[in-house]
Formats: structure tokens, C-alpha cells, sequence
């Protein structure tokens, strides 16, 4: 997501500073440091040298990649402020609850008017949140499985602590009433013993036995996604990377929208598609739909042939046009900014 910005950003209006929490750095730390006129390791600094030296370096939009995951220098932001304008973005789907931080990148569909009171910073849409650059070894969209399997294949690659149990019971369900179907879900998680028999029991809870699921770790997943028929979104919170990466391989999937922000990523990204007939309100019309698509061939086998032209022609892939809306956000924020002081 974040290479996209880097690759497109005006260099004569705009000038990058990159902040690296990284302890090991790869080959993609090496491709990215080439992208941006300074990079800063900020691993071995404090919160206060990382505060003086983001003061020092006269930056005058911080932006927060993390949000609340590991490794991040919310406490920072939140106690120094060291940049007029601070904005959150990307790492976490959900707000900061720091008030220090001005403003939250969001979209229409993520966070809907009544939501703003829920975010401790002001939320500022864009037409769409991300700018998806697939891997480029996923390689080529494989026929509908089902076609030569005669059985549907779900499929979830979302981290496992997102499964509770209204989206193990809402999948039970849907395996209930699609005779034959299997689940696959592929995780790191899932390269624990324990975590497969946990879920194996979750499973047979509600009456789905353990021939039922596929459960393992795959990296990268590419080929476990051309096993896939439909995937399936977990709920209240939505996965994400993992959504666009089933788009991109021809999966649909079906997601329900509830809470602001993680709770509607799914949505976000099939409103930005054009294919918002995959969004649902309830867990009853969540199931419906996976249901009524899974009993569908023609329909699925049609989706499938188009579905990453689709997401090529569509705004989650339009690096140029995603990159110039956040560079009218950053001068219409600074403009603000100027007019305040």
C-alpha cells in the first residue's frame, strides 16, 4: 500500500521523510529507502529524540502508519506533537483515540457521516483508502474449482483472532446449507497444533465435522487461492489485504458491514470496485448471499474471467489518481492549518 505514495508523489511539491521502525531490514527496506529524499531509522531512538528529531527536520504533516500495532509511536504523536499537522493512516482501520492526531484517512463506506463522534481525530475521506499493488509472482486467475472439483471451496485468510463465534457460526451455517462444501482457512496462526484443534472443536460445535476444513499455512497463498471459490470476510472485524489479494486471484467474497472503520474495510473496498451486491447488513443476508452465490456456476465462472480486469480498471488500483487526492488532502489540510494560526 504504501509504495504506490512513494512512487507517485510530486518530488517538486512534496519532499518525504520516511520514519523506519524496523528492526531487520530486507531487500523491500533497501527498494523502499531508494523511493524518498530521507529515510530516518527510528529503532534504537526514544520517544523524545524520535520528537526532536521530527521537529528538527522541519516536517509539517506526520503521518502515522501504524495505528494501534506493534511497534507504533502513537504515545509519541500523542505527547509531543512535533509536526503541526499529524494524520493517521493505513496501519489500523480505526481511530487513534488521540486527539493530538488532526486528522484520520478514511473513506464514504468505511465511516459514514454518523460515525465522525466515534473518532478522536477529525475523519477526512477519500474516494477510496488504498492504492493495491498486487505481489507480482501471484501468477495467472484458474479456472472455477468447482467445475472440476463438483464441490464448493470457501476460503478465509485472515488472522485467526479475528474468528469468533458469530463468523464460526454464520460459516457453519453456510456449510449447512451448501451440501458438500469444504472451508479453507489458511493462516500463520494456524502453525500451531493447538489452534487446529480449537477451531476443529469451535466447528463441531455447530455440526460441521473436521473433514469438512481445510486448516494450514501456505506462504506465499497464491495457489490455495486458485483452490478457492468464493471467499468469505470475517465479522465485526473485516480482514484486509487479504480481500483484494482474493479479488485480484478472481474470488469474490462476501463481507458485513457493522462497525465504523475495521468493521467495514470489506465494504470499502467493494464500493470502490462496484460490486457493492456483495455487501451485507445483517449475519441472515450474510449467509443468503454466500449461499445464493455458491449455488450459482454460471454466475461465479463469469466472475471469475473478469474480476481482476475489474480491479485493474477500478480506483484501488489507479496509483496516479489515489496519490493526487492525498496531495490535494495534504495542501488542503496545510491551507487550514495557515488560516488557523
Amino acid at each position: 500500500f504504501i509504495e504506490p505514495l512513494f512512487d507517485f508523489h510530486d518530488k517538486e511539491r512534496f519532499q518525504i521523510t520516511a520514519y523506519s521502525e524496523v528492526r531487520t531490514e530486507d531487500e523491500v527496506t533497501e527498494r523502499l529507502k531508494t523511493k524518498v529524499d530521507t529515510w530516518v531509522s527510528t529503532f534504537s531512538l526514544d520517544d523524545t529524540a524520535l520528537a526532536n528529531k521530527i521537529v528538527a527536520d522541519r516536517i509539517d504533516i506526520l503521518i502515522d502508519l501504524a495505528g494501534h500495532t506493534e511497534g507504533n509511536r502513537l504515545l509519541m504523536m500523542g505527547k509531543y506533537k512535533p509536526a503541526p499537522i499529524q494524520v493517521s493512516f493505513m496501519g489500523y482501520g480505526y481511530t487513534t483515540g488521540i486527539k493530538a492526531i488532526d486528522y484520520f484517512f478514511t473513506d464514504a463506506a468505511s465511516t459514514p457521516p454518523q460515525a465522525d463522534k466515534f473518532y478522536a481525530e477529525k475523519p477526512w475521506r477519500l474516494p477510496t483508502i488504498y492504492a493495491y499493488r498486487p505481489d507480482p509472482d501471484m501468477g495467472p486467475v484458474s479456472q472455477l474449482p468447482v467445475l472440476k472439483k463438483h464441490f464448493i471451496t470457501f476460503g478465509s485468510f485472515s488472522r485467526i483472532i479475528r474468528l469468533n463465534a458469530k463468523t464460526i457460526g454464520a460459516w457453519s451455517e453456510i456449510l449447512q446449507k451448501v451440501p458438500n462444501s469444504k472451508l479453507v482457512i489458511n493462516s500463520r496462526d494456524l502453525k500451531f497444533p493447538e489452534l487446529i484443534s480449537w477451531i476443529e472443536n469451535k466447528f463441531k460445535a455447530q455440526g460441521i465435522e473436521e473433514d469438512r476444513l481445510l486448516l494450514g499455512y501456505d506462504s506465499p497463498p497464491w495457489d490455495v487461492l486458485r483452490q478457492i471459490d468464493i471467499s468469505l470476510d470475517c465479522f465485526p472485524h473485516n480482514s484486509g489485504l487479504t480481500l483484494l489479494e482474493s479479488l485480484y486471484m478472481g474470488v469474490p467474497y462476501v463481507t458485513l458491514a457493522s462497525r465504523p472503520g475495521v468493521g467495514r474495510l470489506g465494504a470499502s473496498f467493494l464500493v470502490a470496485l462496484g460490486r457493492e451486491e456483495w455487501i451485507t447488513y445483517n449475519e441472515m443476508d450474510y449467509v443468503d448471499t454466500v449461499v445464493k452465490l455458491a449455488k450459482d456456476y454460471v454466475t461465479l465462472a463469469d466472475t471469475r474471467r473478469v474480476l481482476r480486469s475489474e480491479l485493474e480498471m477500478s480506483l484501488l488500483m489507479d496509483e496516479k489518481s489515489y496519490v493526487f487526492q492525498l496531495e490535494k488532502a495534504y495542501e488542503s489540510m496545510w491551507k487550514q492549518f495557515r488560516r488557523e494560526v
